[in-house]
């Protein structure tokens, strides 16, 4: 088992929940306008989905990798790509984090908890970025496929968990922050194509 590709994917998974993006902004926003305890329902409703993408990932993939090593190769190039288009999306954005409510209405625990796992479940984009994201990290040549990416899938989603829960605990002085401090916005971005661009390069360099 190779511990230091599980810590390099934990410090990646890390880096990706911090950076902004329309889940961590959702919670963010459900927080200030609602209260905390919406934030941390819409957190658990994002992960509960992430469950699912992960299941789907890990039953679907390692077919794929058992099948054909070229599959699996095809496989990390087409992340390694994706991940450095995603790069070249963030590049190309504005500074500006929108953290706009006027879609945020009150509602009931529950419809939040729903909100958020649908929101996560059907957004094709996250399925995406699971098939681009996990398969560089295989840790291990003993374990079967599907544990590794059952066991990688929960790494990301209690780090998801613990990042988006403190984002929900601290909504008001993290909105405040952002607004003010123009050069943070500016490093997150950066911090973002950093990332997105080093797990790209990770992936096609790594070995299967």
């Amino acid at each position: 088992m190779n511990y230091e590709i599980l810590y390099s994917f934990i410090v990646a998974t890390i880096a990706l929940a911090f950076a902004p993006g329309p889940d961590n902004i959702y919670v963010l926003t459900q927080s200030i306008v609602n209260g905390k305890k919406y934030g941390v329902v819409t957190t658990l409703g994002l992960i509960s989905g992430c469950l699912v993408h992960t299941a789907l990932l890990a039953f679907g993939v390692s077919a794929l990798i058992k099948e054909s090593n070229i599959l699996f190769f095809t496989i990390k190039l087409f992340g390694a790509f994706y991940l450095f288009y995603l790069a070249y999306q963030v590049f190309k954005s504005s500074e500006e984090i929108d953290m706009t409510v006027s879609f945020v209405n009150k509602q009931s625990l529950l419809k939040v908890y729903k909100q958020g796992f649908l929101m996560n479940l059907l957004n094709p984009k996250v399925a995406i970025f699971f098939l681009a994201f996990f398969p560089g990290f295989l840790f291990s040549d003993s374990l079967s496929t599907v544990i590794q990416f059952g066991i990688l899938g929960f790494i990301f989603i209690i780090t998801a968990f613990v990042v988006f829960s403190l984002i929900a605990f601290l909504s008001g002085s993290l909105a405040k922050f952002l607004k003010e401090n123009k050069n943070f916005r500016v490093f997150l971005k950066w911090l973002q194509i950093v990332v997105f661009t080093g797990i790209g390069l990770y992936l096609l360099f790594s070995n299967k």
